[in-house]
């Protein structure tokens, strides 16, 4: 039996695409659903700046973490903050679980920014924070899924001043199954199955 690959952010992206109008301001509007498309093609999307942050203070973190990191960048007291959460856990860990949804077999994968004595820690660089930003995201209950001896994920949120922690615990976590259940009924309605089917398939 073929496998697919399903990931937090085709699902994330997916649930964007499905909100009605995202955007008041028609000065910044996009199209969620063509940039939906456009990650199920898998095709390469370019890295915005607020990206291109993320990855670079992450960077920053892990340089830190390894004895290195410049001790002039102006994000190095916020990046050392959040180093000293992820020290001592393993970085980068890429994980997957075989899971059967809808008669359809699919590898749940994710790559853990850390893990660390059974809690999943996850880097976010973010102009702004509210407390439950992160309440809705696919991200913890999919992980949750990925990696069942983990019992809490943490999101390490940070602006490049401030940071800000944010824990999901599995008890009180929603399975992400039913909206797993959900995108691939959903797939099939639109007649867009097979375009997942050749673009996901896990080898």
């Amino acid at each position: 039996m073929a496998r697919y690959l399903m990931t937090h952010s085709l699902l994330s992206s997916w649930l964007y695409a499905m909100k009605e109008n995202p955007y008041e301001d028609a000065s910044t509007e996009r199209d969620p659903y063509a940039e939906f498309l456009q990650v199920l093609r898998r095709e390469p999307t370019p890295t915005t700046e607020a990206m291109q942050k993320g990855i670079d203070f992450e960077d920053l973190v892990t340089d830190i973490v390894n004895g290195a990191g410049d001790t002039q960048n102006r994000w190095y007291d916020a990046a050392q903050k959040v180093a000293g959460y992820v020290r001592g856990g393993i970085l980068q860990y890429k994980a997957r679980r075989i899971i059967t949804v809808r008669d359809t077999e699919l590898v749940l994968y994710g790559r853990l920014d850390c893990l660390k004595a059974g809690d999943i820690k996850d880097i976010k660089f973010s102009s702004s924070y509210d407390r439950g930003k992160y309440f809705s995201s696919t991200q913890h209950p999919t992980y949750f899924e990925i990696v069942p001896e983990a019992k809490s994920f943490t999101y390490l949120v940070s602006n490049g001043s401030e940071v800000w922690t944010e824990r999901y615990y599995r008890e009180e976590t929603p399975s992400i199954i039913p909206t797993i259940s959900d995108f691939l009924e959903w797939l099939d309605a639109l007649e867009l199955a097979q375009l997942y089917k050749e673009k996901w398939l896990a080898l």
